[in-house]
């Protein structure tokens, strides 16, 4: 299609979620019974919607040693991979550490980790220890004190071996098994097992993402997600068969998916629908491909196709082609840039190191992709000497009269008496 069709058509905007009115009231339900019942609400929902809840003394967390075994046992090939991308995350997040900034006449910035972090990892269609390790690992160098993990499992209360042991490798405290709603919920207010956090964060589906907007408030929550995006700015230079790779890599994950080519060239627009369609003949996952969304659009200019990219605000985009670097600097929105045909999206989903917890459905325009800042909050501090209360006083005084708040005038004027800061001269007393 060309640029104008994709303006008409509206495929720069997507539904909130795709959520129907029946989904909102479920999930709303769910957590409500978890907040007002606790572990029994938790327990019904995790037999209902998982397959399995603890019985009699079984627990429903597993901590460290479970975690470590899981590790030691891990084939050599898979911890070396999950140690070499523990390794880069690590040292990309660390240098995202605030420091306390001081401003004038005693003002002062101070930056501090939140006490508890929830974090959530789905389990559906496959088990994810690469975002155990891009959640839990910007927790821990932002210095949470207690990281919780949650993720669905199997009907017989099982987790996957690579989620334990990314989450040893992470320094993850304890895995709780539990899915959905439920256990956004479970961790937003607390149940008799399960403590109340102060910020949940991760990825999951659709009741997952409801969840978390319920709650939002009774804690903090790093996004409300829509399904994967990826979006290629690319000219004739760009190589189709990775183009058409790039684009089938995120549409595996979810049917909801988007995978956009924007393009001045009509001869690789071509090129890349041919290998698109190869390609289809030979993906284990090519029904899931097939039922997501995927169009190619022609743009006049390059300078036009990062334009429409910005409009998009993609989770994922790909800069391919001679002018990738010069491109760069039009971009506004998008939740992670990827350029030049040597850096796929599936290579920043592993080891690269930036983090792959990003925002979807145009949140690009305000949001950021999840990092140590998203488990720390700031506070300000001010000390005032009996100088500047002299030299501020006058005009704020007049602003509190101006808004009809007298008592707030009369607690700055009382502090200019003669004596008033003087300890034990209180009015009334004796």
């Amino acid at each position: 299609m060309t640029a104008a069709q994709w303006r008409a058509a509206g495929l720069s905007r997507r539904l909130d979620l795709g959520a129907g009115e029946d989904q909102v009231a479920a999930v709303r339900a769910i957590c409500r019974q978890v907040a007002l019942r606790g572990d029994a609400a938790l327990r019904e929902y995790s037999r209902r919607f998982d397959g399995w809840a603890p019985e009699g003394d079984e627990p429903l967390a597993l901590g460290p040693e479970r975690l470590r075994a899981a590790l030691d046992a891990l084939p050599p090939a898979q911890r070396s991979a999950l140690e070499l991308a523990a390794a880069r995350v690590r040292a990309f997040h660390e240098v995202q550490v605030f420091p306390d900034l001081e401003g004038p006449e005693g003002l002062r910035l101070l930056t501090r980790p939140v006490r508890r972090a929830g974090l959530y990892v789905p389990g559906g269609r496959a088990p994810y220890p690469s975002t155990v390790l891009m959640t839990a690992i910007p927790a821990r160098v932002a210095g949470v004190a207690e990281v919780l993990l949650a993720t669905p499992p199997a009907s017989d209360g099982s987790v996957a071996a690579s989620i334990l042991a990314a989450a040893a490798l992470a320094g993850v405290d304890r895995v709780y098994r539990m899915g959905g709603a439920q256990a956004i919920a479970a961790f937003a207010y607390g149940t008799e097992t399960v403590p109340r956090v102060d910020v949940v964060a991760g990825p999951g589906n659709l009741y997952v993402n409801l969840a978390k907007r319920e709650v939002f408030g009774a804690v903090g929550v790093d996004a409300v997600a829509g399904p994967t995006e990826i979006l290629v700015v690319a000219d004739a230079a760009a190589p189709p068969e990775p183009v058409a790779a790039d684009l089938a890599s995120q549409l595996e994950h979810d049917p909801m998916a988007w995978a956009v080519l924007v393009t001045d060239s009509p001869g690789l627009a071509d090129a890349v629908e041919e290998s698109f369609g190869d390609l289809l003949r030979h993906l284990d996952r090519a029904e899931v491909v097939q039922a997501a969304r995927c169009c190619i659009v022609l743009a006049a200019s390059l300078e036009e196709a990062v334009e429409l990219a910005n409009d998009f605000g993609p989770e994922h985009l790909e800069l391919i082609g001679e002018e990738a670097e010069r491109l760069l600097d039009r971009v506004e929105n998008a939740g992670a840039v990827f350029l030049g045909p040597s850096t796929p999206v599936s290579l920043g989903d592993y080891v690269i190191g930036p983090n792959h917890t990003l925002p979807t459905a145009g949140a690009a325009r305000f949001a950021s992709p999840l990092g140590v800042h998203t488990f720390l909050k700031r506070r300000s501090v001010a000390r005032v000497s009996p100088e500047a209360l002299e030299a501020l006083a006058d005009a704020a005084c007049t602003l509190a009269r101006m808004e009809g708040l007298t008592a707030h005038a009369h607690a700055i004027e009382v502090r200019r008496r003669p004596g008033a800061g003087e300890p034990g001269r209180g009015e009334g007393t004796g």
